[in-house]
């Protein structure tokens, strides 16, 4: 059986992951690990992640000092799963933004490509309760990023996603810089530029019912300018 690890980046998320883990290991029996990465939450994640590992083995944690960001947790998360030959690696929030269900698609579909992106945009807009402004925002900055970038994808920001360990094995995550919004975009680019084959599947995107969006200026402006360093780093044939 190959085996799957999905990634959840935490930070104060206590109030969903005592639910979602739960959750994820009562749909999988086997052949899924979850690998909780926490930014030192004051609201006590990794303690309780910690406590249940003394009876779940197929859970695990990576705790880092400070909060630091979407994309450097991911990438830790990566090289992990990468050290511990994990053949399909996700990426996947703690909020239940993403819906645990959909599991089963993503491994049905990564039998035939290399990355399978949850895609909120493959279908027409595929958003729940999301206010007006930020639909928009989120609706707009991916037409943005295909024109700029020539990225073949609907939803070029979306975070639920599975990935071959082949394909984060060829990227060099020691350059991966971004975080948000960039992080996403900047993956996914460098897998097409790469060459590997992507499929998005429609998901339904619900917004978080606990905790705080992460969401903020910085990071979009960060995505605005890097979807322009990259087509001309590509370009230059320095990507």
């Amino acid at each position: 059986m190959k085996k799957s690890l999905i990634i959840i980046p935490t930070f104060n998320e206590l109030d969903n992951i005592q639910k979602l883990v739960f959750d994820l290991f009562d749909m999988h029996k086997e052949g899924v690990d979850l690998l909780i990465v926490d930014d030192n939450s004051p609201d006590g994640t990794a303690g309780f992640i910690e406590d249940l590992m003394q009876t779940v083995s197929r859970l695990h944690i990576l705790k880092r000092p400070r909060k630091m960001g979407l994309g450097t947790a991911y990438t830790a998360g990566f090289k992990w799963a990468i050290e511990h030959k994990y053949d399909y690696i996700f990426e996947m929030d703690a909020d239940y933004s993403h819906d645990p269900k959909e599991i089963k698609n993503f491994l049905k579909t990564i039998d035939s490509c290399d990355l399978v992106i949850g895609s909120r945009y493959l279908t027409g807009v595929n958003v729940i309760n999301w206010p007006m402004s930020r639909l928009l925002l989120s609706y707009f900055a991916n037409i943005y990023t295909r024109v700029i970038t020539g990225l073949p994808i609907y939803d070029c920001t979306g975070g639920f996603k599975c990935f071959r360990r082949e394909v984060l094995e060829s990227i060099d995550l020691t350059k991966i810089k971004s975080n948000g919004y960039a992080f996403q975009i900047e993956m996914n680019y460098k897998v097409w530029a790469k060459g590997f084959r992507i499929k998005e599947i429609p998901i339904i995107f619900i917004d978080r019912q606990q905790g705080m969006s992460k969401m903020s200026r910085k990071i979009v402006k960060e995505a605005v300018w890097l979807v322009w360093k990259m087509r001309i780093q590509h370009f230059l044939g320095r990507l």
